[in-house]
């Protein structure tokens, strides 16, 4: 049985059985016990088909983190050293001026219209997360499937069990964060990219991560010397990500922020 059919198996026999959050609990302690940071309960199965651009050595299955205290898998462990073998390919350079930096650089926010994973889907790309990272969600009627309404998330950069709500007042709750901020990726070569590509990285599943709407905020558009997930044991897998999506798209580093990645890959690689 694969993983993610186990873990939805359990969550399926618990239903009606237990509560929802203890339900919510022995759902992540399979997934987690299994080195699964997702399973999306309620919503439609979606595939990780775009992996054609991502370097050697990383893999997109394993995008897990582990319980604070409990050891890394093997696959973990892995991703991480090929993440640290990454950071010395890429180009150690000073900030260049954020002269010129607009958000709509990197087009309309969370637009459909991009080349990347759930590209043309028919959905925004912030759904497309929520739905994604989600535990268990409910539709909004008469969107398709499309728009959350309600839904449950363990943010792994906080640790917190958020119950989102979709409302003015409660949305921002639970935020989508760019793992590399857009003003920090435009500072350091994005400007060179083309208005697609810039499209793309902002739209690119792979460098977003729906999490705790105070957390994003605090992070703002810092990189790795300036800001780390206050869950250490998440760092090693953020940092990787981070990596990860500057070779993809061509960025550069600076000597601070390799620096910061070094000393989190010393935590959790010796």
């Amino acid at each position: 049985m694969k993983r993610a059919d186990l873990a939805f198996a359990v969550d399926k026999k618990l239903r009606g059985v237990v509560s929802t959050k203890v339900r919510i609990a022995i759902v992540l302690l399979v997934i987690v016990g299994l080195g699964v940071l997702v399973v999306v309960t309620g919503a439609q199965e979606r595939s990780d088909d775009v992996t054609a651009s991502i370097p050697e050595g990383f893999d997109r299955s394993d995008v897990s983190w582990h319980s604070p205290g409990t050891p890394a898998t093997d696959a973990e462990i892995a991703r991480w050293e090929a993440a640290r073998e990454a950071l010395d390919e890429l180009p150690v350079r000073g900030r260049a001026p954020q002269t010129g930096y607009d958000r709509e650089e990197f087009g309309p926010a969370w637009t459909d219209d991009v080349d990347v994973e759930f590209g043309g889907n028919g959905c925004d790309t912030r759904n497309d997360i929520l739905i994604r990272d989600f535990l268990e969600v409910t539709f909004r009627p008469g969107e398709e499937g499309c728009v959350v309404g309600e839904g449950t998330i363990l943010d792994p950069v906080t640790l917190e069990t958020i119950e989102f709500v979709r409302g003015p007042e409660t949305s921002g709750e639970v935020q989508v964060d760019h793992l590399v901020a857009l003003s920090d990726a435009w500072q350091k070569g994005a400007q060179q990219l083309s208005e697609r590509e810039r499209r793309n990285f902002a739209n690119d599943p792979r460098n977003l991560l729906a999490v705790a709407g105070w957390a994003n905020q605090q992070k703002s558009d810092s990189d790795a010397s300036g800001w780390l997930p206050p869950n250490r044991s998440y760092r090693c897998t953020f940092v990787s990500q981070q990596i990860e999506v500057k070779t993809i798209y061509r960025l550069w580093v600076t000597a601070a922020e390799r620096d910061a990645m070094l000393d989190v890959f010393d935590t959790c690689l010796g």
